[in-house]
């Protein structure tokens, strides 16, 4: 994680939360003395430091930044988020104790460097000095500990975490290998639809109205270019809910579907509308985007998504046994 952006998630991002705004206000918009002693007060200690409210709301807006945009968090999430981001925020001053216990070094040189890039984030000085004024008591100083703190978690982070999670040369080939079942897939096609949809015990002229409407449709759905064409169409005349989606389907099993429909989709090409196809009471037209035989995928075409994956994965693995291991002896007390 670059420095830059590691900084601004765990300093910059709450650090006028409590008014909404992305980065610091004016002190003319500062948190009411009521809302500063709220976010002050003590939430968890650590072996024995404290980190309070604050800690946990900044790495709650961290998790969930949507929270700017719609006045909070959503009352279902709230203590899901909540419970995330104290475990984040254990997990940092865990690595961070470790950092000094360990006597990892951070230079002058890189501090300073970091400390002139999380300067340039601000776009007044008086942002900035609010900033310095809220959260740093004012201080430069707090500010470069602050800035170090954060440098030694990343450094630990990139050591213990990063570090260890490489994927050798040819894992992701031994593991698509040992695993061929995975990639093997089923017919698949990748359709859009426009439905009418008369009532079950709809009159002749209703029915014969629909047939009417669905012959129209085909002919607009033809003379639709593209994909989105056809969905522009669907939005408006499909009366089934995938309308709401542009009557696009996605990538489906054609097991799952209507044989009728199956039959239709094998006989067209990328891009074909078919003839009025019933179902039941209902009438649907489908747009063919893609067909795909059964088979199996190769490796070639799975190479770069296995290889994210598995490192995911093994960076999943490294960083919960690191968690646990910092666990180990800590004394952790929620306040």
């Amino acid at each position: 994680m670059k420095v830059q952006a590691y900084i601004l998630t765990v300093m910059l991002a709450g650090a006028s939360f409590a008014t909404g705004q992305t980065v610091p206000l004016v002190a003319s918009h500062a948190p009411t003395n009521a809302a500063t002693a709220a976010l002050t007060r003590p939430a968890v200690r650590v072996n024995g430091a404290v980190l309070t409210e604050i800690d946990v709301r900044r790495e709650m807006y961290a998790i969930f930044p949507y929270a700017r945009q719609h006045n909070g968090f959503p009352k279902a999430m709230e203590a899901e988020i909540r419970k995330g981001a104290l475990e984040m925020i254990v997990f940092e001053e865990l690595l961070y104790q470790e950092a000094k216990r360990r006597s990892v070094a951070i230079s002058p040189e890189r501090v300073t460097k970091a400390e002139a890039a999380f300067r340039r984030q601000f776009p007044e000085k008086a942002m900035y000095d609010e900033y310095l004024r809220t959260e740093c008591k004012g201080s430069k100083q707090v500010l470069k500990e602050k800035i170090r703190r954060s440098l030694l978690v990343e450094t630990m982070l990139k050591a213990e975490v990063e570090a260890k999670s490489v994927i050798p040369p040819g894992a992701a080939r031994a593991y698509y290998d040992k695993n061929p079942k995975m990639y093997e897939h089923g017919e698949t096609v990748a359709i859009q639809t426009i439905s009418i949809i008369p009532p079950e015990n709809a009159s002749a002229a209703i029915k014969a109205e629909s047939q009417a409407k669905i012959k129209d449709i085909v002919r607009l759905g033809r003379a639709a270019k593209t994909s989105r064409d056809f969905g522009a169409i669907a939005e408006q005349l499909s009366e089934d809910d995938w309308r709401t989606k542009l009557g696009d389907r996605g990538t489906v099993e054609v097991s799952t579907l209507p044989p009728d429909v199956v039959k239709a989709a094998r006989a067209m090409k990328p891009g074909d509308v078919s003839d009025p196809i019933q179902l039941g009471t209902a009438w649907v037209v489908i747009r063919l985007n893609a067909h795909t035989p059964a088979g199996k995928t190769t490796f070639a075409q799975i190479k770069g998504k296995l290889q994210s994956d598995l490192q995911k994965q093994k960076r999943d693995q490294v960083r919960a046994a690191l968690n646990q291991k910092l666990h180990k002896n800590a004394k952790i007390e929620l306040l």
